[in-house]
């Protein structure tokens, strides 16, 4: 082994997934083969996640490598302290220690010297001797360095099993001083408490601690894996032999040994089995949608429940039949005759608000032109008359502002409207329900089983819940399929809005939609430059090849639709895109449209954050429920500013900005392109969808459909006409494991 010594000059790559990194090290007392003309050696190795300023002292190899020459290849890294005045000033002023920038590293430094980072460490309280430092900073800054010191501990233990100094910092910040111990004593711990941490990477630290391959907490964790991952697939069970297969291929054990495993996670509650009918297709083959009752099958399968969701769905059930039993109710009192309807109104909708103001519970559905927002909106008036209270919600942010535009109502998203509170829950529960008379839920095929759960618990017994929403889009990212399967029932009375209306009809984006819902062909507007463009609303660009069709995307966005249509390219045409991987998936287009509309500017600040470049002005969408943040996921902000000094990211969400500490920056992707599954709920200007046959495994009719109802004023499809086939033809939904319609109806 070689030992060398030296400073970060600058970080030339850093791989957040397993820590490889290549670095420009200024060496000290080294005068060898292996130094460049500007005086570096090229660092590779698994390293911790590094910043220019600090001191490293390791051990490793040189190799020679083809094409870039001598490298050391690191296989122990120390982070030391600097050892004279500048090093000290660059350490600090690096942006390692939150709170202390440049400037002030110089004052600091300009004051104690070669005593500084003894003086942070020892005596915070002397700190104060400098300019601008307070009590209160002096006591951030000292507790900082205590934090950054043992996450660095932590890390020489952690970055060798591919643990990025991001989770490092999350497994610290969830333990404390506790943190090795934890990591050491029961690593599986860390994917049950930290965002960030799966089952395999906690596998992976376990395995090197030595941990049997067949020891009953590896393989317990291995189930409540799998199952987890059929709850991010939308499940909200499995089968037991499915889960027990998969497990056990997961794990590379024999299926004797999960069997039990699954009884002892059963015997202490983290799971829970039940006798369900096997799920059956929701539409036949001819397009007939046929009741729960029809499609059930006569004999039963065990299933296996994360113990939470179990009672979700149980809970959910009861709520339902017990709220929509109610007689009387908060709005009995109104007679048939009192509500008068507009003769503008279709029978559908006056069906509709009939239903609503007569039943405890009901479900009103329908495509995009169909007249759900004008039913609405007839239904508040009715109320406002009868001087009844009513409340608006939707599951997300976009679609309760898109809700309040459309009625002219204030609304809310679910967890606003019931009142949570971090650490509290929900204001508004069992005991304390909402003093509503009706309740309407926009956007309903976006609500997942849980908060499903939370929101029935809150509807007093005796008011009234709509639900509004269209069947015929994916089903919600969370667990469950809760429109369907209330529909499916028959437990509650539905309306459907069939009629297009005249003005709707006008769209070749309403009506292509409804083409697409039928299995039909959407037919596309031309660029000719003389005819009318009342209707040219629909385009088509086609593309073969994935790095063909990211092009046009790229041309699309960032030139042809902002002269062709006077839009933003950033804020009124948003990408759509089946799929995640490959050059036309989300990654690759995010990476794309960052560099062509908001590329690197030396007046823009930018960081890059566990492999990710955020820079200002760039397009985020948060993909988790932050709600000490009041952020959710598939909410879309913009980057407003970084704060290279106390290590802080500030979102503009509508007008309201969050700020958001580096540690917390996972929560957040690019979002110029985002997948079609988070644009639920939220409507675009524009939309930009590639469609290639390399996304046939995504290529289904309501994916399509739901990605077109998402353009508001122009639609433009890129790629595989052959792929637009496929989607619009494959009507097989993807069939999610939910006993929420069989529940509700064998009691029916």
């Amino acid at each position: 082994m070689d030992t060398l010594a030296g400073t970060v000059e600058r970080i030339v790559f850093y791989n957040p997934e397993n820590g490889y990194s290549v670095v420009g090290l200024r060496p000290e007392h080294y005068k060898g083969a292996g130094i460049g003309r500007d005086g570096l050696v090229t660092l590779t190795g698994n390293l911790p996640e590094l910043v220019a300023g600090e001191c490293l002292r390791l051990d490793g190899k040189w190799a020679n490598h083809p094409q870039y020459g001598l490298q050391f290849q690191v296989e122990f890294c120390e982070q030391t302290l600097p050892a004279t005045v500048a090093g000290i000033r660059r350490y600090l002023g690096s942006g390692l220690i939150p709170g202390i920038g440049p400037r002030l590293a110089e004052r600091i430094v300009g004051r104690f010297g070669m005593h500084t980072l003894e003086v942070i460490e020892h005596h915070p309280e002397r700190l104060q001797e400098v300019q601008d430092i307070g009590q209160v900073r002096s006591r951030r800054i000292a507790s900082a360095w205590a934090e950054q010191k043992q996450v660095k501990q932590i890390m020489l233990f952690l970055h060798s099993h591919g643990v990025s100094t991001n989770l490092a910092v999350k497994i610290y910040k969830q333990y404390g001083d506790e943190s090795l111990k934890v990591v050491q004593s029961n690593p599986y711990q860390l994917a049950q408490d930290i965002y960030g941490i799966g089952f395999k990477t906690a596998d992976r630290i376990a395995q090197a601690l030595g941990l049997p391959f067949d020891h009953p907490s590896r393989v317990e964790a291995g189930v409540e894996y799998a199952l987890n991952q059929a709850t991010e697939d939308g499940h909200v069970y499995s089968p037991r032999q499915d889960l027990e297969t998969i497990s056990a291929e997961l794990l590379g054990v024999s299926q004797d040994l999960v069997t039990p495993a699954v009884e002892r996670l059963a015997a202490a509650g983290r799971i829970r089995q039940d006798q369900v009918p096997p799920p059956s297709p929701l539409a036949a083959a001819d397009g007939v949608r046929h009741t729960v009752q029809e499609q059930l099958a006569p004999y039963a399968q065990p299933a296996v429940y994360l113990s939470p969701l179990y009672y979700c769905e149980t809970g959910v059930a009861d709520r339902l039949r017990q709220l929509s039993r109610v007689l009387p109710t908060r709005l009995s009192s109104l007679p048939p005759a009192f509500v008068r309807l507009d003769n503008s109104l279709s029978p559908e909708q006056q069906d509709a608000i009939r239903m609503a103001l007569s039943h405890p519970v009901s479900v009103l559905t329908g495509g995009p032109g169909t007249g759900k927002t004008t039913a609405l909106k007839a239904l508040i008036a009715a109320l406002d008359g009868a001087h009844k209270t009513f409340a608006l919600a939707s599951p997300t942010g976009r679609a309760a502002k898109r809700l309040s535009q459309a009625t002219g109502q204030a609304a809310s998203t679910i967890h606003r409207l019931l009142g949570y509170k971090p650490g509290e829950g929900f204001t508004y529960n069992a005991a304390n329900p909402l003093p509503a008379d009706l309740v309407v839920i926009d956007e309903v095929s976006m609500l997942d089983l849980a908060l499903a759960n939370n929101l029935l618990k809150a509807i007093s017994p005796g008011s009234h819940l709509l639900l509004v929403g269209d069947a015929d889009q994916l089903p919600s990212v969370g667990a469950g399929d809760v429109l369907r399967d209330v529909i499916e029932s028959g437990v509650v009375p539905v309306t459907r809005l069939s009629v297009i209306f005249r003005q709707a009809a006008a769209s070749q984006i309403i009506t292509n939609a409804h083409r697409i819902n039928q299995g039909q062909m959407p037919q596309f507007s031309t660029l000719g430059e003389t005819e009318s463009q009342a209707r040219a609303d629909f385009f088509f660009f086609p593309a073969e090849t994935p790095d063909e069709t990211a092009g046009w995307v790229e041309d699309l966005v960032c030139r042809r639709i902002p002269r062709r249509f006077g839009l933003h390219p950033r804020d009124g045409i948003q990408v759509l895109a089946p799929m995640y991987r490959g050059p036309a998936g989300v990654t690759a287009l995010n990476t794309r449209l960052q560099a062509a509309l908001n590329p690197p500017d030396p007046g823009r600040p930018e960081k890059t954050i566990a492999g990710q470049i955020f820079r200002v002005g760039d397009k985020l969408m948060q993909t988790q429920n932050n709600y000490l943040k009041d952020v959710y996921n598939g909410d879309i902000g913009f980057l407003y500013a970084i704060d290279l000094v106390e290590h802080t990211l500030t979102v503009d969400f509508d007008g309201r900005a969050v700020t958001f500490d580096w540690i917390d920056a996972d929560q957040m992707t690019l979002a110029y392109a985002v997948s079609v599954h988070k644009a639920q709920g939220a409507e675009f200007p524009a939309v930009v969808m590639p469609l290639l046959t390399q996304h046939y495994l995504m290529l289904q009719r309501n994916l399509l459909y739901t990605g077109v109802t998402r353009a508001r004023q122009l639609c433009v499809l890129v790629g595989s006409r052959r792929a637009v086939g496929i989607a619009v033809h494959n009507n097989q939904v993807a069939q999610r494991y939910t006993a929420l319609g069989w529940r509700l109806s064998r009691d029916g």
